[in-house]
């Protein structure tokens, strides 16, 4: 009913929306090199929008070509006629994200001279991509607990980027760094929103 009123009278319908997405095998380390090259140009391009709707793109089409790992996935999100409200809906979920376990690369180490020459490859790879968008978009207000609704919400991203109407863009991932290891025990105890697939 609200919706229909704030509809009528003109008023522009914002959308927050957040996706885990968990890939698990021994061939999902390639998806960290796309993960960590986004993360390079998003850095780069200083909260350019145009940058980082076209990494968010490649990410999700990286996503799409790795379907066969998905493991299991959860979204969530809220709709608002308030910009600012949106906006601070936004802040928490891109905090919430930054401080789940693995996302953020340690940058204490300056030099690499001391690390191993091998590393252990992951066999776990968590993606959290949370953005904000104008209007509505089915395919992401509902449940992504099934591969085919969640293919549809990669795609629906993809589009939302093209038709210019995303307004705030953040990807977080872990491990946030080579070498580092996301056990499942892990996944559990950090990302219990996880619903398999």
């Amino acid at each position: 009913m609200r919706d229909s009123l704030n509809r009528m009278i003109g008023r522009t319908r914002y959308v927050v929306f957040r996706l885990f997405l968990h890939l698990g095998g021994g061939e999902v380390a390639p998806v960290l090199g796309v993960l960590n090259s986004g993360a390079r140009d998003a850095i780069d391009a200083d909260g350019d929008l145009e940058v980082l709707g076209q990494g968010l793109v490649e990410i999700c089409e990286t996503l799409l070509r790795y379907d066969e790992y998905w493991l299991s996935a959860s979204n969530q999100g809220d709709i608002f006629w308030d910009e600012g409200e949106a906006a601070d809906y936004v802040d928490q979920l891109f905090t919430d994200s930054a401080q789940r376990f693995l996302s953020q690369p340690d940058q204490s180490s300056a030099s690499g001279f001391d690390e191993p020459l091998s590393v252990p490859v992951t066999r776990n790879v968590i993606v959290m991509i949370t953005v904000a968008y104008e209007g509505e978009v089915p395919d992401l207000e509902t449940d992504l607990s099934n591969v085919q609704a969640l293919k549809e919400a990669l795609k629906a991203l993809i589009n939302l980027h093209y038709q210019r109407k995303l307004q705030e863009i953040y990807v977080h991932f872990a491990p946030a760094q080579l070498g580092d290891e996301l056990t499942s025990d892990q996944m559990l105890q950090h990302y219990p929103e996880l619903i398999p697939l």
